[in-house]
Parts: structure tokens; sequence; C-alpha cells
């Protein structure tokens, strides 16, 4: 499981021009999902962003969880994070993990967030949406689930 963190001051999905998740200071995460992960690689997910601290303190320290500054989540699935693209020009995307098992995992790492007090919106699983995001610092991290 891969995630790309950006913390953010806002963010916004849209799908047919219509706000589907927006949150104000917090993270941003595109979440992709490989065809070998499971729960395990969900949890250690949840617990490595809940504890994330990439907010600053009063000393302009990088010292704060999103929790301790009140912080939500805007969280989309993105398949195109486990693109192939070591042969020819179009990537190939049959690591990702198909919709029957990326939905609930998707779905268990959200409900996971939730459960640590975080305010969650999320995207449309499958749609094509608009992102929208003022990316701040710009701060921008990527967790694998398979490096730990």
């Amino acid at each position: 499981m891969r995630a790309v963190i950006q913390r953010v001051s806002q963010a916004e999905v849209q799908v047919n021009g219509h706000s589907i998740g927006k949150i104000g200071k917090g993270f941003m995460i595109l979440l992709g999902i490989h065809e070998t992960d499971t729960t395990e690689d969900v949890e250690y997910l949840v617990r490595k962003i809940s504890l994330l601290r990439v907010f600053e303190d009063k000393e302009g320290k990088m010292n704060l969880s999103i929790s301790d500054i009140g912080g939500s989540i805007l969280s989309v699935s993105q398949f195109t994070l486990f693109a192939d693209t070591r042969k020819g020009n179009r990537p190939s995307f049959i690591q990702a993990a198909r919709p029957e098992q990326a939905i609930p995992l998707y779905e268990a790492f959200n409900n996971g967030l939730k459960r640590k007090g975080i305010p969650v919106s999320t995207g449309e699983f499958g749609a094509d949406m608009d992102v929208v995001l003022t990316n701040d610092g710009p701060v921008t991290i990527i967790i694998d689930s398979k490096e730990k």
C-alpha cells in the first residue's frame, strides 16, 4: 500500500463538477493499493499517518501531528501509484489491486483514520475526479507499507 501525503491548507475533490469532499488544514492523501496488500498494510499506514509529525509547533519546527492541530484528511484512491513504466511508454497497472480487493481495503483505511478521531472526507472510488489543493510548505511525503 502506497500513500502520497501532502500537507495542505485546503483540498477538495469534485466529480462531474460537484464537490464531494472538502477539507481545510490537514492531509491530502492519494492511496494506491497493491494486489498483495492486506489489513496489516492498512493498520501500518493508519498508525504512521495518524502519528506523522509534519505540522509546525510554536517554534516553527515540524513537531505536531494531524490530531495535535485538529486537522482533517481528504483520502482519494489512486491505482496509478502502482504504474509499471519499465517497458515501453504506456504504463501497466497490473500490480494495482482489483476493485473487489481494493474497495474494502480503502474503506478500512479511511475507517481506521476515523477511529483515531481524525475527520476524513473521500473521493469516489473508480470515478473520474478533479482534485484541487493548496500544498502547504510544500510538504509531500510518500509512505509504502512494504518499506517498513
